[in-house]
């Protein structure tokens, strides 16, 4: 299982280098299992015991299996996990001619570890939206391709580089897309036009828009003397959105489960398609009965919050509290703040490490130092749009927000089989 388990999450990642194709991903998988699209702009013809899954923006999609109990009775059982990652995302208007080369302006998405960025061999993937015989689409693009890198400055013209410096997003990112002679001018418009026609065979008239963010083309792997690792970009989250799906599909048919995995929880989740959006009550609320129905279906759900946790490195075990350092491969991780930036509570935790007991799954507890701020989740958003009970977990993960993100390769087993324990369980807290 560990094997099968690890080699599709790889997949899985090498599938997804952005929200929008994470998203077409988990769909085609859902599809493959017998859940149906439901479209946001249509009546939804559902009936108890169906399956279903909706997408918003094509970068945030919601499963949900209505199960052969009635809500009202068992409640729902959510997971939620988010599809973005810190990044670096292309301007509108990105040429850049420098030097005889052609570069790209970029702009930063959410809290990326910037270093980690350069001398990569770097592609392009995204969202391209074109008019073509008078109408306006949009088609998801991958180059695959190696077609950009950012190399460093040596160290001879940069003698405090390994003394730390800092990087100036604007001046130093831009990727080198190739060498050009003369006046010569890239025109990234048509580069992505002859993308489509390549890729999809779409002849555009003009391309109008898009949204594209570049991505190391190393593919995540098992690493280390005894493949205890697993590295790749994009763990933090998609390691819990695969978790997420692969529980869903083996969870049994009583219980109505819910798997929500949103976009833009890197930059705030305030969005259409974010967490702190309406898109979740939304598509509940199209569901399940209305009114006091809701409310009480509501306080009979929980919610478990998904979301990579800092494994103490062994370099800078002091960045850690003492008590509260968990470690890679010794399973997943209770998140717990007093100031509500994570949503566990006593109730909803010793819920969380009950399941892990009843299947001989290792827990974990993470606590922030009290002199470091804390960083957030999904769990206390939708917590409080819902108003349903939350705890929020994850696995332990080494250089989260880099381009390249590490974690235990039998931890992805232990998170699987607890969240499908926590799908068919009949009881809740």
């Amino acid at each position: 299982m560990r094997t099968e388990l690890n080699q599709g999450l790889i997949d899985f990642l090498k599938a997804s280098p952005t929200p929008f194709h994470a998203c077409t991903s988990l769909a085609q998988r859902l599809e493959s299992a017998g859940y149906q699209r439901l479209d946001e702009r249509e009546a939804w013809p559902t009936q108890p015991g169906g399956r279903y899954y909706v997408t918003r923006n094509d970068s945030s999609i919601i499963a949900i299996q209505l199960g052969r109990r009635s809500p009202l009775e068992g409640g729902l059982r959510l997971v939620g996990a988010h599809t973005d990652s810190p990044c670096l995302r292309v301007k509108p208007q990105p040429e850049l001619n420098r030097q005889g080369f052609w570069q790209l302006g970029v702009e930063v998405y959410g809290g990326v570890l910037l270093a980690p960025w350069f001398d990569r061999d770097l592609s392009l993937a995204g969202r391209v939206t074109f008019r073509r015989a008078g109408r306006v689409e949009s088609q998801l693009i991958d180059f695959r391709q190696p077609i950009a890198i950012i190399p460093n400055l040596a160290i001879h013209l940069n003698r405090e580089a390994n003394q730390g410096w800092a990087i100036n997003a604007q001046n130093e990112l831009p990727p080198i897309l190739a060498q050009i002679a003369g006046d010569e001018r890239g025109d990234f418009r048509a580069l992505l036009a002859e993308q489509l026609q390549r890729e999809h065979e779409i002849n555009a008239d003009v391309v109008l828009d898009f949204e594209l963010c570049f991505y190391d083309t190393q593919s995540a792997a098992l690493i280390g003397l005894n493949q205890d690792f697993i590295a790749g970009a994009r763990l933090d989250n998609l390691l819990s959105c695969y978790a997420g799906l692969q529980a869903l599909l083996a969870a049994g048919d009583t219980e109505s489960c819910v798997l929500v995995c949103t976009d833009h929880e890197e930059i705030g989740s305030c969005s259409t398609c974010g967490a702190d959006g309406p898109f979740l009550e939304q598509v509940l609320a199209r569901l399940l009965p209305g009114g006091d129905a809701f409310a009480r279906i509501m306080q009979k759900s929980l919610l478990v919050s998904a979301d990579n946790a800092h494994g103490v490195h062994p370099n800078y075990a002091d960045r850690h509290d003492a008590n509260h350092g968990p470690k890679l491969n010794a399973g997943p991780v209770i998140k717990i703040n007093s100031n509500q930036r994570y949503a566990t509570n006593s109730e909803t935790a010793g819920f969380f490490r009950h399941l892990c007991f009843d299947v001989e799954v290792p827990v974990q507890s993470f606590v922030v130092r009290s002199d470091m701020g804390c960083g957030s989740t999904i769990g206390p958003i939708t917590a409080s749009r819902l108003g349903v009970r939350a705890v929020d977990i994850g696995l332990p993960t080494f250089a989260m927000h880099s381009i390249r993100e590490l974690a235990g390769s039998h931890d992805l087993t232990h998170l699987v089989k607890v969240l499908t324990a926590f799908y068919s369980s009949p009881l809740l807290p």
